[in-house]
């Protein structure tokens, strides 16, 4: 490779590991080119890209970006390197995860590091732990579930406290709109309030002569 075709690469590097704030730094040395070849269409059907190069050009793009942000990834670049970018955090872990059951490989390809979102996961035991990482989307439905109904929440928090044993102290009305939601909460608070006071005096049942 000349010098000229060097640069081109590692440019086209710097363009990836810019584009991506996800990528992990895997080994296919013990992969068959049938086998790459399977890995690569999987990462194409998930939206992942997938490139193989030479770790000396790869450290000096990431070099050339950033130095010391990258710099946990360094330790990574030994043997044959394929590099797979994502936008999803977790994707590159559950193709690997898939292609081994599949492929009877074991440990193969090996995980050798992750970059995600400027945080460095190293070393294969990784892997189960990436493939169970939120992504962006699933922490908002997360978020989105628990503030639709905080009411129910309280409530069966309640339930269960009473259920082990303890004391339940009913919540007050004013407790109960402000866990609502805001229509709920609108709703409750225009509600009319039965009167709990004691009957006048007046009212009473007259007494015996």
């Amino acid at each position: 490779m000349t010098k000229e075709q060097k640069n081109e690469v590692i440019v086209a590097l710097k363009e990836k590991f810019s584009q991506y704030s996800n990528f992990y730094v895997t080994d296919t040395e013990s992969l068959t080119v049938a086998q790459v070849g399977n890995l690569r269409k999987a990462c194409f059907d998930k939206q992942v890209e997938m490139k193989v190069a030479k770790n000396t050009l790869i450290k000096k793009a990431l070099e050339q970006l950033d130095a010391e942000k990258y710099a946990g990834v360094y330790d990574s670049l030994h043997k044959v390197t394929a590099l797979m970018f994502s936008e999803n955090p977790k994707e590159p872990a559950l193709i690997i995860s898939s292609f081994r059951k599949a492929n009877n490989n074991g440990e193969k390809p090996e995980l050798k590091a992750a970059f995600i979102n400027g945080d460095v996961y190293s070393g294969d035991n990784q892997l189960k732990a990436l493939t169970q990482i939120k992504t962006k989307n699933e922490l908002i439905g997360e978020v989105i579930g628990l503030l639709q109904s905080p009411a129910k929440r309280v409530l069966a928090a309640l339930l269960h406290h009473h259920e082990k044993g303890g004391v339940v102290t009913p919540p007050t009305a004013e407790a109960v709109v402000e866990a609502a939601p805001a229509p709920v909460a609108e709703v409750v608070a225009e509600a009319p309030v039965a009167e709990a006071a004691a009957p006048a005096a007046e009212d009473a049942a007259p007494t015996a002569e």
